[in-house]
């Protein structure tokens, strides 16, 4: 059936609500209580035409998988068209991510990741910037993640040869031109319309390994069908309550040619990102939309959950155990199983005798549990304990990197890679696919140019003699201009 703009600007609030996306007309009046944005977003929008705000930030197959067939009312006609985009005014957010697009600076003027965080927290959409940055809480260990890097310092080596000096090596035995690669991230999509395939594109052309989230914005197959023929990606699981339907995703990245597993086994339940949840409000503030306490207002309106989050609430499965969890999923895949959250010795301990292949050290960036000790100081704990733990399985970190001289600090302390996850998304966001591969670029300078007055001509040079930790509180790195 058919449906004149007239006939769909009937329904416009929480008693009947229809949305036009691609010139299909939906009824999501069942569906605003479970947005994870909340329902604000949704009938701000009521009654008309969504399409040109719900494509950057949406999969192709997301209402597919939010709502029934029955919920698809027919088409639009495409009455009215001119008169339903002219009632969509551009909100003040948005006239100011329009504005800085326009005054980034080129790339050769980027010097650092830094420098690309900088320019990605101007373009970016105010509540997708709050999604991508927040941590937990006080944010504690998101900003410590990045200073624990601070009280590890050099003792370089000289009258060393390294005129030819390799950063390549090998992460679960593929090849990588760097000790890096792409951490898992959910939702690219929200920061480029491309997502996620850029960053493929671009780590495919640099031979850098992709790490791909369960809830990533962009089709699984459709990231794989972008990749060279010899360029491998890793799947970032999350397990379920409902294990058939996580067994049926794990088969499926098995079957696209995904090369292993990283479990995450930090998130059973989602953390309390403050800075997320605040983002809906201080835009209905700039609007002119502010809301005020009324007396009785219920506090279960509160969208916990945070603007851009995708609807992952009560679906993380919070009885992951090392009894149960691992012999499961090993029974279920043939690939290389690796532990993306380990905090602490005595789960990276733990993690040997369960026999998986690797472990990522991480605190989730911060995002979870607040107070969580920085990785790199969980790496040297171990270092310094169990260092018979790195023979035994492979061991990365993530969190806080943001130099060469962090990378290779890891790397010396025992990390076979490390990973990255926001400057991948700050990069694709300020420059697209070009602002990964310059970001790749400055971190291969970065390395070389480090490595070289390290004294270390390959990644078998990095040793943990070459690095000390200080106990007195060093300057703070510059912070990152908002």
């Amino acid at each position: 059936m058919a449906w004149t703009a007239d006939e769909i600007a009937k329904h416009k609030d929480g008693s009947s609500c229809w949305i036009v996306i691609e010139n299909k007309v939906y009824d999501v009046t069942e569906f605003l209580l479970k947005h994870p944005g909340g329902p604000g977003i949704i009938l701000k929008y009521a009654g008309r035409d969504a399409t040109s705000v719900y494509v950057p930030i949406h999969s192709p197959d997301a209402i597919q998988k939010n709502l029934l067939p029955s919920q698809c009312l027919g088409s639009w006609d495409g009455t009215s068209k001119q008169a339903n985009e002219t009632q969509t005014k551009k909100t003040q957010d948005e006239l100011r991510v329009e504005r800085e697009m326009k005054r980034r600076p080129p790339l050769n003027r980027v010097l650092n990741l830094r420098d690309i965080e900088d320019v990605a927290k101007k373009v970016l959409p105010h509540s997708v910037l709050a999604f991508y940055s927040a941590g937990t809480d006080d944010e504690l260990s998101l900003q410590e993640n990045a200073r624990a890097f601070d009280r590890f310092f050099f003792l370089a080596r000289v009258m060393r040869p390294v005129s030819k000096c390799n950063p390549s090596t090998t992460i679960l035995g593929f090849n990588s031109s760097l000790p890096v690669f792409v951490s898992g991230a959910a939702q690219a999509i929200l920061g480029h319309p491309q997502g996620e395939l850029n960053i493929t594109r671009a780590c495919g052309k640099a031979n850098i390994i992709q790490m791909v989230c369960t809830y990533a914005s962009i089709p699984r197959a459709q990231i794989a069908s972008a990749t060279l023929p010899s360029q491998p990606l890793f799947f970032q699981l999350y397990k379920v309550t409902d294990t058939a339907a996580t067994a049926k995703v794990v088969q499926e990245a098995e079957q696209l040619g995904y090369k292993a597993i990283f479990l995450t086994v930090d998130a059973v339940v989602v953390g309390n990102r403050e800075r997320d949840v605040r983002s809906l409000w201080v835009l209905q503030q700039q609007e002119g939309q502010d809301q005020y306490y009324v007396e009785g207002d219920p506090e279960a309106t509160t969208n916990l959950f945070g603007t851009s989050a995708v609807n992952r609430r009560n679906v993380f499965d919070p009885d992951l155990s090392w009894k149960e969890t691992i012999p499961w999923l090993r029974s279920i895949t043939k690939l290389p199983i690796v532990l993306k959250g380990i905090q602490c010795v005595e789960d990276a301990a733990l993690a040997v005798e369960a026999g998986v292949e690797g472990i990522l050290i991480s605190n989730h960036g911060g995002r979870q549990l607040e107070s969580a000790l920085p990785p790199l100081e969980v790496l040297y704990k171990i270092r310094q304990q169990r260092p018979d733990i790195f023979d035994k399985v492979e061991v990365y970190i993530d969190g806080g990197i943001r130099r060469g001289t962090d990378v290779i600090k890891a790397v010396c302390l025992g990390a076979k890679a490390v990973g990255l996850g926001r400057p991948f998304l700050y990069a694709l966001s300020a420059y697209g696919q070009e602002g990964v591969t310059k970001m790749l670029d400055i971190l291969r300078r970065e390395i070389t140019i480090s490595m070289q007055l390290l004294g270390a001509a390959s990644i078998r040079d990095l040793t943990p003699e070459l690095v000390e930790r200080v106990d007195w509180e060093p300057m703070r790195r510059r912070d990152s201009k908002l």
